[in-house]
């Protein structure tokens, strides 16, 4: 799916998105920056070409920013449903306020990383809505919408979200720095 959204986003700057398998270490911390780029090194030392890794994170501003880096793990642990149910005292938009971050670490070596964020404001629903996305899309509404992630088409939340904003900076920076790329892929060879 992360894939999915990459690829809707980078083909506006002529980019191509290629998945690689290989395995890699999700370290926990408090911080998606250091995931992301303890990642990408990661794989950088594997393949030995430039690369890019995703991490991203929900943070609940009435539950002290929960789950936050640790999202992939509360979804499969508690779900949505135990997300609603930690919200459920909480009829107020007010508080129900959350944000989605995303961030993309790409190395260019094992010494030189390159990280983008993007950042969505929005709310967590009353309810679990939409039968798109993935991950937390059912129950986050966008600032700008009354739609959840997952009642939106991959173009239309892309528009929005948190991954699409830091993949948009992805491919500016690509376009602005083609000659970076050129040298580090001929030292990677």
């Amino acid at each position: 799916n992360k894939i999915r959204e990459a690829e809707a986003v980078l083909k506006e700057f002529g980019v191509r998105v290629k998945p690689i398998a290989v395995t890699k270490t999700e370290i926990q911390h408090n911080s998606l920056e250091e995931i992301a780029r303890f990642a990408a090194i990661q794989v950088y030392t594997k393949v030995r070409t430039p690369v890019a890794v995703e991490d991203s994170g929900l943070f609940i501003e009435k539950l002290n920013g929960f789950p936050g880096p640790y999202s992939s793990y509360v979804y499969k642990t508690i779900g949505l449903k135990g997300i609603l149910k930690l919200l459920e005292d909480y009829k107020d938009w007010e508080f129900r306020k959350a944000t989605f971050i995303a961030v993309i670490a790409y190395a260019l070596s094992e010494n030189n990383v390159v990280v983008f964020k993007g950042v969505t404001e929005g709310h967590i629903s009353f309810e679990i809505r939409g039968g798109g996305g993935f991950g937390y899309d059912p129950i986050f509404i966008p600032q700008g919408s009354i739609r959840t992630f997952a009642e939106m088409s991959i173009e239309e939340k892309s528009f929005y979200s948190h991954r699409g904003k830091a993949f948009r900076a992805f491919g500016e920076w690509l376009i602005k720095n083609s000659d970076i790329l050129s040298k580090a892929k001929e030292k990677s060879l």
